[in-house]
């Protein structure tokens, strides 16, 4: 778990390294040569002049049509950098005794996609430095860990605790919007569903029910309403799916690590695997740490 997550002027930058036994022209090529980077690239490319195409595989999670490109700037065989849709990512070589060192940067747009981008730009590499070796690469069986690793690492689960309640947003990769309605309220919406409220928290009223969009309902406290839960759903093609949860007048390190973990099973669930029971000592590992923000 290599990459390192840096903001430059106001933008999350992905930075990467790569040692080869290769020389930069090698690299080089490998790097440029669209005939070469479909051995690593997660898109096939095509070059016309500055402008760039890319296409998805027929098995990758979304639309074939990955969207264009610019070339930025070609300096063979040093730096390498190009536009794709909204990111712009950079190659460069550094010559070294034997071989070179290939610093691989990417800035990215939505910073919630960070958490699925490092592991799969860290994938690419690994494939590109096995290609560029001539030795066959075996891709990660399982990518839950390795996301939810990089999700923790960068913070990018952290829920914030705002005058209106606490709030949080994720990343749901690109999990289709009717999916994770049906997974939110398992067929069922005569009421609040099981997996809309943690155990912690008492359930009210459906107020607003907008499938596959948006479910809010009351919240209450001795009986009377408090305030809404409210969960919200967002798909934009070629950046995947987010989730956004509001708990209104809810605060404090209690009520961020109850729907803290909630949301890391959620999570968990959109990509396929169940967890239970609800773990308790990582609710209290997590209160402790919002306590000490």
């Amino acid at each position: 778990m290599d990459a390192e997550l840096r903001m430059i002027e106001g933008k999350p930058v992905l930075r990467f390294e790569r040692t080869l036994r290769h020389s930069p022209e090698k690299v080089w090529r490998v790097v440029t040569d669209p005939a070469e980077m479909k051995h690593w690239f997660p898109a096939e490319v095509d070059v016309d002049g500055r402008r760039m195409r890319f296409t998805f595989p027929d098995e990758a999670p979304v639309d074939a049509d990955g969207g264009e490109g610019e070339l930025l700037e070609s300096d063979p065989p040093r730096v390498f950098a190009f536009r794709w849709l909204n990111d712009v990512l950079r190659f460069e070589i550094l010559p070294r005794d034997e071989g070179c060192v290939l610093v691989f940067t990417a800035v990215v747009t939505n910073r919630l996609s960070i958490g699925r981008d490092a592991p799969g730009w860290a994938t690419c590499l690994d494939a590109l430095v096995a290609h560029a070796d001539g030795t066959e690469f075996e891709p990660p069986a399982e990518w839950l860990p390795r996301i939810e690793h990089y999700i923790r690492h960068f913070g990018l689960d952290e829920g914030t605790d705002e005058p209106q309640g606490v709030r949080f947003e994720r990343d749901l990769v690109w999990t289709p919007l009717d999916d994770v309605w049906k997974l939110l309220t398992e067929g069922d919406e005569s009421g609040v569903p099981l997996r809309a409220a943690h155990p912690g928290i008492t359930p009210g009223e459906v107020t607003r029910s907008e499938a596959p969009h948006m479910l809010e309902y009351e919240w209450l406290q001795d009986g009377e309403p408090k305030g809404k839960v409210r969960w919200e759903f967002d798909h934009v093609p070629l950046q995947g799916t987010t989730v956004t949860l509001v708990q209104e007048n809810a605060h404090g390190p209690e009520a961020l690590a109850a729907w803290h973990v909630h949301l890391e099973l959620f999570f968990a669930a959109t990509q396929g695997e169940i967890r239970c029971p609800w773990p308790e000592d990582r609710e209290k590992e997590l209160a402790g740490r919002y306590a000490g923000r």
